[in-house]
């Protein structure tokens, strides 16, 4: 008997039932392995690989790819919000199941957490089996994400090079006229989603905001707001050690001496209190102005 453990199927998380016969496995022993847990059968000669995230899964049941939020996420683009599972679904597709049950149609089926996406995409043959590639997953956020998240996950697309500038226009060319405007929106330099965002707010508050300066003796900042405060979109990514906190209080205080007061500001407030946000960076600004007039 050949157990599926010690088949080698690569990064693979699905397989069909093909690859297991042509790698020894007989059908008995596929049915075995689905009985022990070893293998999932998602759809008809669809298995999984235990372990295996529930949007790929629901991807598959569907007979769709992953879409939009989930293909970012997927893909390693910024996604705000992947909770839901976002997928594509071919218009002409037959034998379209549910997300959670592969016994009931996907007509006949209720959709709870899962976002159908049926618009035609720019490249179907771009990605893999499971998911759309970057450009169409871009094109499906501009449309379903708010502004701000769109705006950081092209941001971050291209900063990590996702895509690169040429595909720009081929995105925006597939996206209705309202939404394009997006486009002179997008600046590369930002280096994460949460500074993407952050950046938004504080031009919508009618503030300036340049990004990405250097300051002497200081190093590169995030956000400089009205030539006078600086703003760091701080996550947990880059602050999980003792050294990290010691780096970014030691710029704090060389800021300080500079005479630029500075503000540190959470992932959780970004996205969750934006007000907060930009009331406390426009409280600075005025404290900067008010104290520049009498000096």
């Amino acid at each position: 008997m050949t157990p599926f453990t010690s088949l080698d199927f690569g990064p693979r998380r699905i397989v069909h039932r093909h690859d297991l016969i042509s790698a020894g496995m007989t059908g008995a022993q596929i049915t075995l392995a689905v009985r022990s847990g070893s293998l999932l059968r998602v759809r008809r000669d669809h298995y999984a690989r235990p372990g295996t995230d529930r949007h790929t899964m629901e991807a598959v049941c569907v007979g769709g790819r992953l879409a939009c939020v989930s293909a970012a996420n997927e893909l390693g683009i910024f996604a705000f919000d992947a909770q839901f599972t976002h997928l594509h679904v071919e218009r002409e597709g037959s034998r379209l199941r549910a997300p959670h049950s592969r016994f009931v149609r996907l007509a006949e089926a209720r959709r709870d957490g899962v976002e159908l996406h049926w618009g035609p995409l720019l490249d179907s043959g771009d990605g893999t089996e499971y998911c759309v590639g970057p450009r169409d997953a871009l094109a499906q956020i501009i449309q379903c994400q708010p502004r701000n998240f769109a705006l950081a996950a092209l941001d971050t697309a291209l900063h990590e090079g996702q895509i690169g500038s040429a595909d720009v226009p081929d995105i925006f060319a597939h996206v209705p006229a309202k939404y394009r405007a997006l486009r002179f929106r997008i600046d590369a330099r930002s280096d994460a989603g949460q500074e993407t965002v952050l950046r938004q707010l504080i031009l919508d508050a009618g503030l300036r905001c340049d990004i990405q300066v250097r300051i002497d003796r200081v190093g590169r900042v995030d956000l400089l707001v009205e030539g006078c405060v600086v703003v760091e979109a701080d996550s947990h990514q880059f602050h999980k050690s003792w050294s990290d906190h010691i780096r970014d209080r030691t710029r704090d205080r060389l800021l300080a001496e500079l005479g630029y007061p500075s503000l540190r500001v959470l992932y959780r407030d970004i996205m969750f209190d934006p007000a907060g946000v930009v009331k406390a960076i426009r409280n600075l600004v005025n404290l900067c102005h008010f104290g520049s007039a009498h000096a």
